[in-house]
């Protein structure tokens, strides 16, 4: 049943009546139809975020690190990254793709709308090399001139909201050849890897980053290379020669990179007689002796022990030999940028995972030293099977649906900190078909808040305010997958970005310090507490081994949910400090060093508890009744994600202005899934979902059924807020001595108190 803005006014502050109605009619928790009105940014909104930016990003200077894993303004002042991936002014010249309907770009109404939600960072992950299917005649050294006009136009909107941004220009993955260019190992051969070594690659690498660095934006009249508004520049997106993806570079290109091993290891060994003496000539039948050339051994050998001294050691030589090849590529970039084009931007050198994130993962995080900044993509993801899994969603799909309060060890914020240094996600959400996106927000802010991870992108948008359901790509009956800009995720963002980027939440003291000379990580030898490595449907196969693997090792990956982990790289010995963690660590919950956070796995529970942000996320019909210091709920709903945020800065016990946001699940009208079985190779199978319908818009959001009361004897009353922050209805409340009472008004997510 979908109610009119009417209906739903009058319903709101009617609470358990209200879900009554709507429940009588229609099948499974009642819900209410996501139309929101466009925002017109009216002054008289309670609730905008945007003065939480600078007036203009930038206008103090350039971002920069405070040596201590995090960000500075360039005023000195102290700033963390709520952050997007935004694809909008790529995706305005196919906007009127079938499926998709009339469309057109806004990007001044985009960045506005973002600020307003607590956004201070975009990422513009593009592809600047040539564009051969629109300028077939184009020379490799040439720019994507119309990627470099829709960059140039992103920063020029976002900087005058008060929004960084983070730059990807360069993934090997779309980068196509012409057989004119003449690259060596053909045009038809992948790119991957290859920009780390192929130096005619290279040239033309540097030459897109003069075009797009240097020349006028026409939209600022400032390069980027000036502009303080470009915090960081990415140098490539996704890419490793410690990847599987490394054993794919075959011919002429394998020949080259196998020729520089060679190099090294006689430079390493003094001759390669001496090196095939020390290897005890493990790998002989495999090389090249005639022709002087050493093989590269698999990848998959770099993910073992060693079986004896030899092969040992050819392993760490191989190790080494690609990591410095990597470390050798970002060192040279970055002087290139800093010395030649005048860029005086953070660079941050990859975000890529291993073949082994016990093994590997320490080494290629070394290979990004040359830059400023760390950065990994990792997703909350499922399994997802079905013939388009990777990009959409259609009939018959089946699906893993994992819920992060139940299995917090997967969180892609729980990460190896280089000691010192930056780290970001630079692309992570939870993807649909996943219903549980309204613990999202909630549990970012908490855990990147403890652990000091100094921001997070979103991924990602392509609409410049809400995303509406739609297909995948304009053309196939579908369901767009890789997008946050639904209600119950996008919705989520006010209360829990202010939370996290005014510090609401405190820094732990680290919990595990990993002290690695660089021998260690060319000897491969395992951590004691690995990231996991997540789960991507485009490049892992359907095997739940990897989202097993998390939960394997000496050190329980809960550790993550404590405090901070953190490495430091060449270190005299190798050494492993961890703090006591039976305090914190039970069999059932995990409590943060802080002790402002609790995670309860076994009931699916988490709760924030400080001065200025309480709140809880939970699988209520494990637990429906919360009480904390200030904030008390209790809920109905089967899940959901409740937090209770001081406008004014003051604590909530005493503060006149709290918001109070209430997220629960939505899914597209007419969504139908149904139990299934999925089969995984080897022959097993996992119980899940199986997608008989996706949809289509609008968007359906589960009602709210939940109590709030909040101990603050200040409070008078409370109004409810349409999704645009503009005054619906006043909500009644019980008061008391202590403070009030009041049931979440159906058809909103927020509730302003005063």
């Amino acid at each position: 049943m979908s109610l009119s803005a009417p209906a739903r006014l009058a319903l709101l502050g009617c609470g358990a009546a209200a879900a009554a109605l709507l429940q009588a009619a229609e099948p499974g928790p009642a819900t209410w139809a996501f139309e929101p009105a466009r925002d017109r940014f009216e002054p008289s909104a309670l609730l905008d975020l945007r003065p939480l930016n600078e007036d203009l990003a930038g206008q103090s200077g350039f971002v920069r690190t405070d040596g201590q894993g995090g960000f500075l303004r360039g005023d000195g002042q102290p700033i963390r990254f709520w952050a997007v991936n935004t694809d909008l002014a790529r995706r305005a010249p196919v906007a009127e793709r079938p499926l998709w309907g009339p469309g057109g770009e806004d990007l001044a109404h985009h960045a506005r709308f973002l600020a307003k939600r607590g956004v201070n960072m975009v990422r513009l992950h593009r592809q600047i090399s040539p564009d051969l299917q629109a300028n077939p005649d184009a020379a490799l050294t040439d720019i994507d001139e119309a990627e470099r006009d829709a960059i140039w136009r992103t920063v020029a909107a976002m900087r005058q909201e008060g929004i960084y941004t983070t730059l990807s220009p360069y993934w090997a993955v779309p980068m196509k050849f012409a057989q004119r260019w003449g690259i060596q190992g053909g045009h038809e051969q992948s790119a991957l890897g290859l920009l780390f070594f192929d130096e005619q690659l290279q040239e033309a690498y540097r030459s897109w980053l003069r075009r797009l660095l240097t020349e006028k934006n026409p939209y600022t009249g400032v390069p980027l290379a000036q502009d303080p508004s470009l915090a960081i520049l990415q140098l490539q997106n996704e890419d490793s020669l410690l990847f599987w993806t490394v054993d794919g570079i075959r011919g002429a290109q394998r020949e080259a990179l196998e020729r520089r091993f060679t190099d090294f290891v006689r430079h390493r060994h003094g001759s390669l007689p001496a090196a095939l003496l020390a290897w005890r000539a493990h790998g002989v039948h495999r090389d090249h002796l005639l022709q002087g050339r050493l093989a590269l051994l698999s990848v998959w050998e770099l993910t073992q022990p060693a079986a004896s001294e030899g092969p040992a050691r050819r392993l760490a030589d191989q190790t080494e030999f690609l990591a410095r090849t990597m470390h050798d590529f970002n060192r040279r970039t970055v002087d290139f940028l800093r010395q030649e084009l005048g860029v005086q931007s953070l660079v941050n050198a990859g975000n890529w995972k291993t073949a082994s994130a016990e093994r590997l993962a320490d080494v290629e995080r070394w290979s990004y030293t040359p830059g400023e900044v760390d950065a990994v993509n990792h997703y909350f993801s499922d399994l997802h099977q079905g013939p388009y899994g990777g990009w959409a969603i259609v009939a018959g799909d089946r699906f893993t649906d994992e819920s992060a309060l139940r299995a917090p060890w997967r969180l892609p914020v729980n990460l190896r900190q280089t000691l010192g240094r930056p780290i970001m996600v630079t692309e992570s959400s939870w993807v649909p078909p996943n219903s549980h996106g309204a613990e999202a927000p909630f549990l970012i802010a908490a855990y990147t808040s403890l652990t000091g991870v100094a921001g997070y992108h979103w991924f990602a948008i392509g609409q410049d305010a809400w995303a509406t359901p739609r297909s995948a790509n304009g053309y196939l009956p579908s369901l767009q997958k890789w997008t946050f800009g639904s209600p119950d995720i996008l919705g989520s963002f006010p209360a829990a970005a202010l939370a996290y980027r005014r510090g609401d939440i405190r820094r732990g003291q680290p919990v595990l310090m990993d002290e690695r000379p660089l021998s260690s990580l060319w000897q491969r030898d395992p951590v004691s507490l690995p990231e996991q490595p997540g789960f991507d449907p485009n490049r892992d196969e359907a095997s739940r081994q990897a989202l097993a693997a998390a939960r394997q090792g000496p050190v329980p990956p809960e550790t993550f949910l404590v405090g901070p982990v953190q490495v430091a790289f060449g270190a005299g010995q190798a050494r492993v400090t961890m703090a006591d963690l039976s305090r914190f660590i039970g069999p059932q919950r995990v409590r943060a060093n802080t002790g402002e956070l609790v995670l309860d796995h076994h009931r699916g529970v988490a709760t924030i508890d400080t001065a200025r942000t309480q709140g809880v996320a939970a699988h209520f019909a494990q637990a429906r009744e919360h009480r904390l210091s200030v904030l008390g709920v209790r809920s109905d709903n089967d899940f959901g994600a409740l937090m209770a945020v001081s406008l004014d800065g003051q604590p909530l016990a005493s503060s006149g202005r709290v918001l109070l946001q209430y997220a629960t699940r939505s899914r597209p009208t007419g969504w139908q899934d149904r139990p299934a079985t999925l089969r995984l190779e080897g022959g097993a199978t996992v119980q899940g979902r199986e997608v008989v319908s996706f949809g289509q818009a609008p968007w359906r959001v589960v009602q709210p059924q939940v109590e709030v009361s909040l101990r603050n004897p200040g409070l008078r009353r409370a109004t409810a807020l349409d999704m645009n922050g503009m005054p619906l209805a006043e909500v009644p409340v019980q008061r008391n001595a202590d403070g009030l009472r009041l049931r979440f008004p159906a058809g909103s997510m927020y509730v302003v108190l005063r």
